[in-house]
């Protein structure tokens, strides 16, 4: 222990003269003088001449630098020569130099030794913080060792807590109990069971199956019995949100469908309305001109009054077919819009994924209260979005902005932007309408639909230009405390 101390001692001492320039020639001096000091106590066992001098010129090198090294070595000469006045003035330089040349070899032994110990205590460092990454990163990170066999050798505590597997019952269990279809001589990253690529389905230790992502490492050393490094992400979360995602556009496409066979029924009955009345009305005076003929018109009367009761029936057809179909009225409820757009973020985002488009989202949360029918609103926005990235077929850089912010006390606007050509102004009332679209193979009912769910909120939909390049779709919900006042 003490050994052990000194040395930290002297790599201290050594540390702080490297740091302080003149702090080495002092040492030198002192070493020196020690050095004479015990020369001349060995005087009465004989004549040592340099070999005393060593030790301080050692001692030099260690603890500081070149230029008080070879400072302590002209003082130890000089020491020497003053101690021993010799005859011979060759010898005396002989001894000199002899002294000089093993003293400097050695204090260069000395430095490059402490130079390499430096070098390997900072080494011992790095290594020691890079392993205790390693080992912050293996308790965070699901990992599991495998043989070469595909049995488990270890696992991390976070992949014991995936598992639900302790690692003492999981080591020497092939990894194939928790994934079934896992053979580690044929892996590769696949799609199972439609889930995703590189998703495998696993069951835990308590029953529950889970999506994993599996990425793989080999060690190739052959004498090491961990083969294969296995790294574990589980994307459960992610599963169970693109199955909620496709849920809700489902849901969304459904009601799309029946509102926009809802508006074709009204628009049917609207322009079928008129004919069918005039039909009846023309039914009505042939039967007229027919009591004029007498009897002998009587069976062409009942015919009239067939047809003009089944006309009568298929207007009435009609009408049930719109009251069925029709908008269903349902009373608003306070909502929050950021959290009703951003439940429909994984659709929205599938519908640009789809088209190529980005969406971005800008919506003010701290004052986006309003009245609204959730699953109406948003299909009133799957329109909106769908139609903007339908729009920017084709553009080079495919982009649809939706923000929402109050602008009054009483008001929350909403805006779906595009950067595509736009609508040009002769047509920004008419597509509105009900049967009538811009686009080739449409039906001309998603905005038409849409402004009936936004009137049917209070609000109007309105288009315009917009400082993107394309078309900007702005309408205005009630906020919370409007409808309170009214």
């Amino acid at each position: 222990m003490w050994r052990q101390n000194a040395i930290a001692l002297i790599r201290t001492r050594a540390a702080q003269l490297a740091q302080a320039p003149w702090a080495g020639y002092p040492l030198a001096i002192v070493a020196v003088l020690a050095a004479v000091g015990i020369r001349t106590a060995l005087e009465g066992f004989g004549s040592f001449y340099y070999l005393p001098m060593l030790p301080a010129v050692m001692a030099v090198a260690l603890l500081a630098g070149r230029r008080e090294t070879v400072f302590a070595i002209l003082l130890a000469i000089t020491a020497n020569v003053i101690l021993d006045r010799q005859d011979s003035v060759i010898d005396m330089i002989v001894n000199a130099v002899l002294f000089a040349t093993v003293a400097w070899l050695i204090s260069e032994g000395f430095r490059r030794l402490r130079v390499s110990r430096r070098h390997a205590d900072e080494l011992s460092l790095r290594l020691a913080r890079r392993d205790h990454m390693l080992q912050t990163v293996l308790v965070s990170v699901p990992v599991v060792m495998l043989d070469r066999r595909g049995v488990i050798r270890s696992l991390t505590p976070s992949a014991s807590v995936l598992l639900a597997a302790s690692e003492g019952l999981a080591t020497g269990e092939p990894f194939s109990l928790f994934v079934e279809d896992f053979d580690l001589k044929t892996f590769a990253p696949r799609i199972a069971g439609g889930a995703g690529p590189g998703s495998w389905v696993a069951r835990r230790g308590d029953g529950q199956r889970l999506h994993l992502n599996i990425q793989l490492g080999i060690n190739e050393d052959e004498n090491d019995p961990d083969h294969a490094i296995l790294t574990l992400t589980d994307l459960t979360a992610t599963h169970t949100a693109d199955a909620q995602a496709r849920e809700l556009h489902t849901q969304l496409n459904r009601v799309w469908r029946l509102n926009s066979l809802g508006e074709m029924a009204a628009t049917l009955a609207h322009e079928l309305n008129q004919p069918l009345s005039a039909a009846v009305t023309y039914l009505h005076a042939a039967k007229t001109d027919m009591r004029r003929a007498g009897p002998v018109a009587d069976s062409a009367g009942r015919t009239v009054d067939m047809a003009k009761g089944q006309l009568l029936r298929a207007g009435e057809i009609i009408r049930r077919m719109r009251e069925l179909l029709a908008h269903e009225t349902r009373g608003l409820d306070v909502e929050r819009t950021g959290t009703m757009i951003y439940d429909l973020q994984g659709v929205l985002e599938m519908i640009g994924g789809t088209g190529g488009a980005t969406i971005e989202f800008y919506i003010d949360e701290e004052n986006d209260r309003v009245w609204a029918e959730r699953i109406q609103f948003q299909q009133a926005m799957v329109n909106l979005v769908r139609n903007a990235v339908e729009a920017l077929e084709g553009r080079p850089d495919p982009r649809v902005v939706v923000s929402g912010r109050a602008i009054s006390p009483e008001a929350y606007e909403i805006r779906v932007e595009d950067n595509g050509a736009g609508i040009a102004t002769a047509d920004m009332e008419s597509i509105f309408r009900p049967l009538i679209s811009t686009k080739s193979g449409g039906m001309g009912l998603g905005l038409s639909v849409t402004r009936t769910i936004i009137e049917s909120h209070g609000g109007v939909l309105k288009v315009e230009a917009s400082p993107l390049g394309g078309a900007a779709f702005s309408f205005c919900l009630m906020r919370e405390r409007e409808l309170l006042d009214s």
